[in-house]
């Protein structure tokens, strides 16, 4: 096959309600995923083996990353028995929130699927993508918002786009999934408002009034643990962002902007330290 590069978008998550915890030790959740156009790029060759190579020497390139998982389990699955040699450039930081991760799997398996002539459904991918990260499925099988349920399994296209301009900014801090699990608030009792009806009222009748239905419950203990996310915040929101928010578990934070001049102005105004990214309205992950 000729050598071939492909994006892997991140996400933003837009409402992050943690509503149980299973017997199995996962927790259930609420949650409206939305792409953002920050992305790396992977490289495809052929090759007899399944190997790779990453731009960003702190990410292991053995069978621990997800991108090799990804091969494997797909090569596993079909009984196919060809090799792929993947170079990963790393643009999308990690232990953000941000789901890099899992949008490289995702684009691993999409991409070989197709490459290798397995050309199964994306259907009968999902228990693939769902055994690599509960994430993984939105990026298989989504383009633009989704509503997510179950462990962030369970989706449901929303065919809706944000009309913002985002910006997206990783403090810097690299925290891990695990920690923000051990480490948040449970609310579990409380009354679900309907993410839904509340991000459909947001993207069709330009309803601002639904912002606050837009919490992360793992804001408040992150905030507490790493004040410089909380500044973050702080800093887009005096900068003229309409909303705010952290995205998944952190540590990275996005602002939507009504303007673009102003979206610039603040990524122009953050701390030195912090790397950011914008991205334009009505933006989703399809393919150009």
């Amino acid at each position: 096959m000729p050598p071939l590069s492909v994006k892997a978008y991140a996400k933003i998550n837009l409402g992050l309600l943690i509503t149980g915890k299973r017997g199995d030790g996962y927790h259930t959740l609420e949650t409206i995923f939305a792409p953002i156009s920050w992305h790396d790029v992977i490289g495809f060759s052929e090759s007899d083996d399944i190997s790779m190579t990453c731009s960003n020497a702190a990410l292991p390139v053995d069978d621990s990353n997800l991108c090799i998982r990804a091969a494997k389990s797909l090569r596993n699955f079909s009984g196919c028995r060809k090799g792929v040699a993947l170079t990963l450039h790393k643009e999308v930081p990690f232990g953000a929130g941000l789901g890099g991760g899992s949008s490289d799997a995702a684009t691993v398996l999409r991409v070989l699927n197709t490459l290798w002539r397995i050309d199964a459904p994306v259907s009968d991918l999902h228990s693939l993508a769902v055994s690599l990260g509960a994430d993984v499925a939105y990026f298989l099988e989504m383009q633009g918002l989704a509503f997510a349920n179950g462990i962030g399994d369970r989706l449901e296209d929303l065919g809706l786009t944000l009309p913002y301009h985002i910006v997206t900014v990783f403090p810097g801090e690299h925290i891990s999934t695990v920690w923000a699990y051990r480490n948040f608030h449970a609310r579990f009792d409380r009354e679900l408002p309907d993410l839904r009806k509340s991000v459909r009222s947001l993207c069709v009748g330009g309803n601002r009034e639904v912002f606050p239905v837009f919490e992360n419950d793992f804001e408040s203990a992150v905030f507490e643990h790493f004040p410089a996310v909380r500044t973050v915040k702080d800093a887009l929101l005096r900068a003229g962002s309409v909303f705010a928010s952290l995205s998944g578990s952190g540590s990275a934070v996005y602002g939507f902007f009504e303007r673009e001049d102003e979206a610039v102005a603040a990524m122009k105004a953050l701390p030195g330290h912090c790397r950011a990214s914008l991205t334009p309205p009505g933006f989703t992950m399809a393919e150009p």
